[in-house]
């Protein structure tokens, strides 16, 4: 009820708005988004666009004539500890600098822009479009503020750390779950101290066993807080025994198997003047290691730990899904009870998507980097992946619909049946498919100076982006089912050989990795059979089959 209550008033806020920004179709002031509308591939998420709490006079997105706000909570189902406080309506503070990121593409002079996650086409009003100059505008005033908070909540632009204003690192509380390994514990309390000086720290031994006398030994020697554990629980229980006796506004929460790095902390917590934020991770690299073998030059390429070179907003069903607590510093107040208890994988994806659920933003921030130690051992980094694709049972009984291994339009969906049928037909029936897309996205865009471009351009980034997920299907989430196939299957063969020989091209030549193509298509495709495979244990094991269904979406005319 109280959640009800909050969406009916953040609606109210926005019904009374006379908006400098909106979206335009056919002369009607609404919300477009064409992955959902028109099946641009990838990662689609529900219809819904948050404006919650800005300053009336300033923005609107309006649909039908309706002005709307709806909760990110409307996607109901999120399990898990709720975070025990509300996020702060206000967003970033005046003088912060928003800027377009580099997937945003600006056309009709500056008063139309496309790209976001979802993917969007938004039409700024004039007054909206003026702020804007060199793809990055100054927040002064409520107009402009809302206008950032927008573009942000689009996924359409980034603040500029640089120009928030700086937190003090006495706010911050370490917390380092510990199970063995006092080497690695002992090489990240020392960078601890170099690049953050002298902050709390608390090390949370996860019964170590043997070797807990030497993790205490070491966090003696680095002034830090031991506190044990009496059994084995896990780094969820761990963390959330550190969190308990955090008493500064911030926690950042580093595994013993991480590394600092100079200004990565600093300049993380810039971020939080942005009052909605309720953590922000930063790169992880991979730590230089003389001699490192294929397996290691391919995790240092390739690492599902590294979100890459682009700042973005972290959310479910989008390009930038989840974030690794590796590293992760969070707003204390932001995360009530912690990660869910007893999780021993995939906690940080779930803690990010329950904190998102309530309206708290989290942020992926590549300019703060720190390192890494790989798994180079074979089997040990078969291992850690496996591990991670048992994840993903958890997580879908937790967050129905969330953990999908592939998010599809209608007409996207259908063009990849189409394909893999590899009839004759196949290609003119998915040519007319993708032409019926791209002209009921040129219906639905409205007014712009060329329409008919425009929905080429997104039509086209969508079947490869759906492409992309068929060929993860066919070589990574469903491989079990289709290497059954492909015993009495000449189509199924060909399709694995395709998709295999595609994706680990597209990688290598996206990546450019300090590893022969052989080996790092080698090393690709171990990745995809090892996670692929702890998807199907884990679902066998939750007698679930949720992890592995697909989500087809369909935008609900009004």
């Amino acid at each position: 009820m109280p959640q009800r209550r909050r969406r009916a008033k953040r609606a109210r806020e926005v019904e009374s708005l006379h908006g400098v920004v909106g979206i335009s179709e056919g002369g009607r002031w609404r919300s477009l988004n064409p992955t959902e509308s028109a099946g641009q591939g990838g990662t689609p998420p529900p219809e819904r666009v948050t404006s919650a709490g800005l300053p009336t006079g300033a923005v609107g997105i309006s649909e039908g004539g309706r002005w709307r706000s709806p909760s990110p909570t409307e996607s109901a189902g999120q399990g898990g500890t709720p975070p025990a406080k509300q996020p702060q309506p206000t967003g970033l503070p005046p003088g912060a600098v928003v800027r377009l990121n580099r997937h945003t593409r600006v056309t009709d002079g500056g008063r139309v822009l496309y790209g976001g996650a979802p993917a969007r086409v938004s039409r700024l009003r004039p007054a909206a479009a003026s702020l804007i100059r060199e793809r990055s505008f100054t927040i002064t005033d409520a107009a402009s503020r809302a206008l950032a908070e927008y573009l942000i909540e689009a996924g359409l632009a980034d603040p500029e750390p640089e120009s928030l204003p700086p937190v003090s690192l006495t706010d911050v509380t370490v917390v380092i779950p510990a199970w063995r390994r006092p080497r690695q514990l002992e090489r990240l309390l020392s960078s601890v101290r170099d690049h953050i000086g002298a902050v709390r720290v608390l090390v949370v031994d996860d019964c170590s066993g043997a070797e807990s006398q030497r993790v205490a030994d070491v966090a003696g020697r680095h002034s830090a807080e031991l506190i044990g554990m009496k059994e084995n629980r896990g780094p969820a229980d761990a963390r959330n025994a550190g969190l308990a006796r955090v008493t500064t506004p911030f926690v950042l929460f580093v595994d013993t198997d991480a590394v600092l790095r100079p200004g990565a902390v600093e300049l993380l917590l810039r971020h939080f003047a942005d009052s909605r934020l309720a953590a922000v991770a930063p790169r992880v690299s991979g730590l230089t290691e003389p001699g490192a073998n294929w397996i290691l030059r391919y995790e240092n390429a390739r690492s599902s730990l590294d979100h890459g070179t682009y700042p973005s907003l972290v959310r479910p069903h989008s390009p930038m899904a989840w974030v690794s607590t590796t590293c992760l510093l969070a707003r204390t107040s932001a995360l009530g009870g912690g990660f869910g208890a007893g999780m021993r994988v995939a906690e940080d994806v779930d803690l990010v998507w329950r904190l998102v659920a309530e309206g708290w933003r989290v942020r992926y921030e590549p300019r703060a980097v720190i390192e890494h130690e790989h798994r180079g051992a074979p089997r040990a980094w078969l291992g850690r992946k496996f591990t991670y694709g048992t994840g993903a049972a958890a997580l879908a009984r937790r967050h129905p619909g969330l953990a999908a291994p592939a998010v599809l339009s209608p007409w996207t969906a259908a063009v990849l049946v189409t394909l893999a049928a590899q009839r004759r037909w196949s290609v003119p029936v998915a040519g007319a498919v993708t032409a019926v897309a791209a002209s009921h996205i040129s219906r639905r865009i409205g007014s712009t100076d060329d329409p008919h471009a425009l929905a080429v351009r997104l039509t086209g980034h969508g079947l490869v982006a759906a492409t992309a997920q068929g060929f993860a299907l066919a070589v990574r989430h469903w491989w079990p089912a289709f290497a059954l196939a492909a015993w009495g299957s000449s189509r199924a063969r060909r399709m694995i050989a395709v998709a295999a020989v595609a994706d680990a091209a597209w990688e290598y030549a996206r990546l450019r990795p300090g590893l022969d193509p052989l080996r790092f298509a080698a090393a690709r495709r171990l990745d995809d059979l090892a996670y692929g495979a702890g998807v199907w244990w884990g679902a066998w094991r939750a007698r679930s089959a949720a992890a592995l269904l697909p989500v087809v979406t369909r935008r609900r005319a009004r």
